[in-house]
């Protein structure tokens, strides 16, 4: 994934699209102060001090998906790993709660499920049948949407063809109005996620821990 930060406006609708797509609980106001509102998809605040002037950055925070993710290597029973496909899922039955990879996450993206899940009956009807509910007791993240990569992969199968480049989007790329967010195969030189990541302006979060995020922000005005 590539994120602009040039054309993001901070307008918060990936955030939004993520937690209706992946059916994340709305919480509660007990839970805000006590940061247990599960979010898969943040639009962090980022301060940065000047000679004399301070400025503010929003950066659009997903799982970076890393090439070497510390969480997977302290779950004891292998409920998060990363895939062949690059991805690092997790897998709820296995999860046992310990919240060692909650701690491991230096991006701060994998949350506890505190409390049982609620909605208002009348959003009970907006929840996506494609997307599992996880319980109380149980790690969860951001996956990259993979159940549309699976519907993708269904599709072209039928259709007997290969995927393609922009057969798969994920829902924040899909609500982000500033087209911000770029998503498909970094190991495909021909896409256009391999592309923008080889701009000039390419950065990663924490790039001194060595863990290789698969997000690649672009630096705003450079």
């Amino acid at each position: 994934m590539v994120i602009d930060l040039d054309r993001c406006t901070a307008c918060g609708a990936c955030a939004v699209a993520c937690a209706q797509e992946n059916n994340a609980p709305f919480g509660s106001p007990t839970d805000s102060p006590e940061t247990r509102v599960i979010r898969w998809m943040e639009v962090l605040r980022a301060a940065q001090d000047g000679n004399h002037n301070a400025t503010v950055r929003m950066i659009p925070m997903p799982c970076q998906h890393c090439e070497h993710p510390p969480c997977t290597k302290v779950c004891p029973v292998y409920a998060t790993y990363r895939n062949p496909e690059g991805l690092v899922p997790q897998i709820y039955y296995r999860c046992i709660g310990c919240r060692y990879c909650v701690n491991a996450c230096p991006y701060t993206c994998k949350y506890f499920n505190w409390t049982e899940p609620e909605w208002p009956e009348t959003s009970v009807r907006g929840l996506n049948p494609d997307v599992s509910i996880r319980h109380k007791g149980v790690t969860e993240k951001c996956n990259f949407c993979m159940h549309r990569l699976q519907r993708a992969k269904d599709d072209a199968a039928a259709e007997g063809r290969a995927i393609q480049d922009g057969d798969y989007r994920t829902a924040c790329q899909q609500a982000c109005p500033a087209k911000a967010i770029t998503f498909g195969n970094l190991d495909d030189p021909s896409t256009q996620v391999a592309r923008a990541a080889e701009s000039p302006r390419t950065t990663h979060l924490l790039e001194d821990l060595g863990t290789e995020p698969k997000v690649y922000y672009l630096r705003e005005g450079a």
